[in-house]
């Protein structure tokens, strides 16, 4: 239980960034960095669900395939991170 409460207090204390990357081919990644105390694959996990896209964890950072900067930043609001850290570059 007491995990729970610590990765609550660590979600309102992050300050993450959300890019996008032009990769090969033209293909665009959305990639969010920032994240320091929290469980990334259970973040990446809901992120992909609620998104519909694929996407994966490298060097500590979620990379979603495509463009999805205008929606991330309510589905991490949805996932308990404060909207005033989340910074769309």
């Amino acid at each position: 239980m007491q995990a729970c409460v610590c990765e609550e207090i660590a979600k309102t204390e992050q300050r993450i960034q959300v890019t996008t990357e032009k990769k090969k081919f033209g293909k665009v990644i959305t990639i969010i960095s920032g994240f320091q105390g929290v469980d990334l694959k259970n973040i990446s996990k809901n992120l992909k669900h609620v998104l519909a896209c694929g996407g994966t964890i490298r060097n500590g950072k979620v990379e979603l395939q495509g463009d999805h900067i205008l929606k991330v930043k309510d589905s991490l609001v949805k996932l308990g991170f404060s909207q005033d850290s989340i910074e769309i570059a």
